[in-house]
C-alpha cells in the first residue's frame, strides 16, 4: 500500500483523550511511529498520553520550523512509510504551519487522511449563536496595540452589512498571556451591539463559553477571559430567523 499522510488532532487542553478523541484517532496516532510536529516536547507529551507504554524515544520525529522538515517528510512518505502531523492543539493546518506539509503531499500525489478530532474553531461556532454560514477565520490578529485596534475596527465595519445574513462572523485566536489586552481592545474598538463570543478551553477542563453584545460585558467578565487559557475570540450578530 502507498504511503499517506496522517493528520492527528491533538487535545486543546488538560482532558482524557478517550473522553475526546475517537477511537480511530486514537488508533491510528498509536500505529504510527513517524512524525511531523509542531513542538516535539508537546507532541511527545501527548503521544504519551495515547500509549502510556509506549516508547518515545523510538518515535522518529521532525519540527515543522526545521530546514529540512518538508524534505524529510517527503523522503518518508516516498519510502512507503506512513506519517503523522500534530499541531500543539487541535487540527494541524488551523493556525499552524501543517498546511504546508498537506500541500507537498498533494504536489507529491500522496493521499491524505484527516482524522476527527477538537477544532477550537468549529466548537467555538457552534456554541455560539453567530452566523454559521458565512465564518472568517483570521488566526492571530496582529499582536502591536495600533495595528491590532486597526484589525478590530476592520472586523467589526465587516460584520455590519446592509444584509445582515451574509454578514460573517469574525474568529481569531490569541496567545494565552494576551486575553485580557485583546478584551479590553476589543470593548474599546467594536461597536456596542456587536455580539462577542469568547469560548475557553474548548473540550477540556474549566471549558466557559459565553456570548453577549459587547455593551454587557463587565469586569467580572474581565477578571475570567483574562486567565492565560486557550481562548476564541468571535465576533459577528446573533443568527434570526
Amino acid at each position: 500500500m502507498r504511503a499517506r499522510l496522517v493528520l492527528v488532532p491533538n487535545l486543546l487542553g488538560v482532558a482524557t483523550p478517550s473522553d475526546v478523541l475517537p477511537r480511530r484517532t486514537i488508533e491510528a496516532a498509536q500505529r504510527l511511529q513517524h512524525f511531523v510536529v509542531e513542538t516535539p516536547k508537546v507532541a511527545r507529551a501527548f503521544l504519551k498520553t495515547l500509549s502510556p507504554e509506549r516508547v518515545i524515544a523510538d518515535i522518529a520525529m521532525v519540527a515543522c520550523n526545521e530546514s529540512n522538515a518538508v524534505s524529510q517528510c517527503l523522503a518518508w512518505l516516498s519510502a512507503g512509510i506512513d506519517v503523522g502531523v500534530i499541531s500543539d492543539a487541535g487540527c494541524p493546518g488551523m493556525a499552524d504551519p501543517g498546511a504546508l506539509f498537506v500541500a507537498a503531499a498533494h504536489q507529491a500525489n500522496v493521499s491524505v487522511v484527516p482524522l476527527v478530532g477538537p477544532s477550537s474553531l468549529l466548537l467555538g461556532l457552534m456554541a455560539s449563536g453567530l452566523n454559521g454560514q458565512h465564518v472568517t477565520f483570521h488566526g492571530y490578529l496582529p499582536a502591536k496595540p495600533l495595528e491590532r485596534d486597526t484589525a478590530l475596527k476592520a472586523l467589526d465595519r465587516a460584520i455590519h452589512t446592509t444584509n445582515t445574513k451574509l454578514s460573517a462572523t469574525q474568529a481569531f485566536i490569541e496567545t494565552p498571556y494576551r486575553n485580557a489586552a485583546m478584551l479590553a481592545a476589543i470593548l474599546q474598538n467594536v461597536a456596542s451591539k456587536t455580539v462577542l463570543c469568547v469560548a475557553q478551553n474548548l473540550a477540556s477542563d474549566g471549558e466557559r463559553i459565553v456570548a453577549k453584545p459587547v455593551g454587557q460585558w463587565s469586569k467580572q467578565d474581565a477578571d475570567w477571559v483574562g486567565e492565560k487559557s486557550p481562548t476564541l475570540f468571535l465576533l459577528g450578530q446573533f443568527a434570526t430567523p
